[in-house]
């Protein structure tokens, strides 16, 4: 790997004349596709010119991500020394950009957001990537530094994965409090730095100085680079305190997994702090460890911090599911994860691998399975926004293609450069699975699978050679989606529609500039029941290719999709939450026992009709669907200076936890 900004070469460029062309071209958006692209992934014109007023257009977000994708495949060939034939690249991102453009595929939202800025360039590559896994069984000897790798990483907007192997290998420590001060740099590093410090003193019985605040900016701020504001110094003073309330109780003691998912939960709390209040963190434990199972029965520290991972344990084929299946009716926990399967499979039609046995846990989201330190990277195609599988491959090598780049790039954490060195894993998803179910039929998409996975690897062979990396160890998923399918409107990944028709609610905060074009447009707008200063908004939307929703598809029948893509597809893994009836919650246990060995991960959640006000998604009739977008006028172009959110963490709605 190499810093992408050490290697002297011009910057690849797409012509301003054939950028041109697209400025005023019509995006295939879905229903709320330009509005979440405007609130999300469209960052300041002034960070790239000086001076710029507004916010990117689609068509600028394209460029900036196809020439930040095909910019670091010619840094890395210039690196080694290789040729670099800057016709073809050419020919190449403009087929990317087009396809880009029309919404055929596109990058993970990280990508989206962070593809061609000045931070990858300048800081870290690890911007790009989506998700992570942290082992914690060498606590004993690395301490504070996991979490505080893990706290690295989820400022950084990976989402990460974690195991609770840690637990009984090191006793709390009574540290040694010191009036020496110690001020807290206003920046990503100061932060993670300052809670390695303090954990170290619980760990190892070290020094915990005095914490200064004083440099860190105030709140509102603009954060540059990594775009977004500054949430103060609260937060990190409250993780400190928590740090300190929960080890100080714990001295002399065992650390228990409950300990590891409590510090992860707190740091998590203090990283979202101040934004949307999500987290993407996936805690790992074991099957007889009740302790950890039932920790979120304590509802006091659930709303505290520990909603800030999904929890899952590590399952076994043949084993009893009968009280872990119980638990999976009531709140949709624990999830299971078979790392058996993944360690010895890929594909499940291919039989035994031996290639990728040093896998120790997932990503937040389950569909990659990842060593220890271990990044990937997610990409999105669409195969029902195709009409031919013809023209489905000549996109799938385009996704393909981004994965690859995003592997080249380096990041600031030596070991796992060294990982990716030698995995080069990758996650080519499909998203609107359903749709394209519903429009070629299924037999017909397990074909495109079978054979789509054939030509990934046909080109994996070819461009890493090109390349002179190694084959990527494993490259197909099918990630939940969320937040980056809403722009053309595609079902999220392997999962069903909430229905024909029904109304996505979408919350923007009172101030933001989007809600006057939103109002002048006819949308429905609301104050938000559970929030202050924030504004729900209602979209009304009506299904494609619709034949049947959440509430008409068994749990059975979700089971065999997920079951027949992680046989002609997913050689990482299949995320799934199925949703099931409460007449169908008795049959958990039997279904597991029937799925084991044809699944690497999965998770339950009881279907509920619209149990609360406001919710994310409630279907409508058609009438209903009809008077909504009778006052509804196009919105076709937002200025304003009020930049993205960006994306932290998976932006998926399964894998997250308001």
């Amino acid at each position: 790997m190499f810093k992408i900004s050490e290697v002297n070469v011009r910057k690849f460029k797409l012509s301003d004349n054939f950028i041109s062309q697209y400025k005023d071209k019509e995006v295939p958006w879905g229903p709320v596709g330009y509005i979440t692209y405007k609130r999300t992934y469209a960052r300041r014109l002034n960070e790239f010119t000086e001076g710029a007023e507004g916010t990117e257009e689609w068509f600028q977000t394209c460029r900036r991500v196809i020439e930040g994708m095909f910019d670091i495949q010619k840094r890395h060939v210039h690196a080694l020394g290789l040729e670099w034939n800057d016709q073809k690249a050419q020919r190449t991102a403009k087929d990317a950009y087009e396809r880009l453009f029309t919404l055929k595929w596109t990058p993970p939202g990280r990508g989206l957001w962070m593809m061609g800025t000045k931070f990858i360039y300048e800081r870290t590559g690890a911007g790009l990537f989506n998700c992570a896994f942290r082992s914690t069984r060498e606590i004993s000897t690395k301490g504070g530094y996991i979490f505080a790798w893990m706290m690295d990483a989820l400022m950084v907007g990976i989402g990460v994965g974690f195991d609770t192997l840690g637990a009984g290998t090191c006793t709390v420590k009574q540290p040694e409090y010191s009036q020496e001060i110690y001020k807290v740099a206003d920046s990503r590093e100061g932060w993670v730095q300052s809670v390695q410090i303090l954990l170290d003193g619980f760990f190892f019985a070290k020094k915990i100085p005095t914490f200064d605040y004083s440099l860190i900016r105030p709140p509102g701020s603009l954060i540059k680079g990594f775009g977004g504001t500054a949430s103060g110094h609260g937060p990190l003073e409250e993780l400190h305190d928590g740090l300190k309330e929960l080890y100080e109780a714990r001295i002399g003691e065992t650390i228990t997994s409950v300990d590891i998912v409590d510090t992860e939960n707190l740091i998590g709390r203090c990283v979202v702090a101040g934004n949307v209040r999500r987290s993407a963190a996936l805690a790992l434990g074991q099957h007889d460890d009740r302790e950890y199972l039932t920790m979120k029965n304590d509802q006091e520290k659930l709303y505290n911090h520990r909603w800030g991972s999904n929890n899952s344990f590590e399952a076994k084929v043949g084993m009893d599911y009968t009280w872990h299946a119980a638990q999976s009716q009531k709140n949709g926990e624990p999830g299971y994860i078979w790392l058996e399967n993944a360690r010895t499979r890929g594909r499940m039609k291919d039989g035994y691998r031996d290639d990728d046995l040093k896998v120790m846990g997932f990503n937040p989201c389950v569909e990659q399975q990842l060593e220890d330190g271990e990044l990937c990277c997610l990409v999105e195609t669409y195969p029902a926004k195709h009409d031919t599988y013809e023209d489905y491959l000549k996109t799938l090598k385009i996704a393909y293609l981004y994965g690859k780049t995003v592997t080249l790039a380096n990041t600031h954490w030596p070991e796992t450069n060294a990982l990716m060195l030698k995995n080069r894993r990758i996650g080519l998803s499909q998203t609107g699975v359903v749709q394209a179910f519903n429009k070629f039929g299924r037999r017909a998409m397990y074909q495109w699978c079978d054979n789509a996975y054939e030509h990934v690897k046909e080109l994996d062979e070819m461009y890493s050679d090109w390349l002179c990396i190694p084959r990527s160890v494993r490259t197909t998923s099918i990630k939940p989606s969320g937040t980056v399918s809403l722009l053309n409107g595609s079902t999220p990944g392997i999962h069903f529609p909430e229905d024909e028709y029904y109304i996505r609610r979408i919350r923007f905060a009172k101030d933001s500039t989007l809600i006057g074009p939103l109002t002048q447009a006819g949308y429905k707008i609301e104050e938000d029941s559970y929030s202050p200063n924030t504004l729900c908004v209602e979209f009304p939307v009506k299904e494609p290719h619709f034949v049947k929703g959440k509430r008409d598809v068994s749990m059975w029948e979700q089971l065999e999709i997920a079951a027949q893509y992680q046989h002609y597809w997913a050689d990482n893994s299949v995320s799934i939450t199925v949703t099931f009836q409460p007449h169908e919650a008795n049959q958990i246990k039997s279904a597991l026992e029937m799925y084991e060995t044809r699944l690497k991960a999965v998770s339950f959640l009881r279907y509920e009709e619209t149990g609360y006000k406001q919710a994310p998604y409630e279907p409508i009739t058609k009438e209903q669907y009809e008077e909504s977008i009778k006052t509804i006028t196009p919105i076709q172009r937002i200025d304003t200076n009020e930049g993205g959110v960006g994306t932290k963490f998976c932006s998926n709605d399964s894998c997250t936890i308001d």
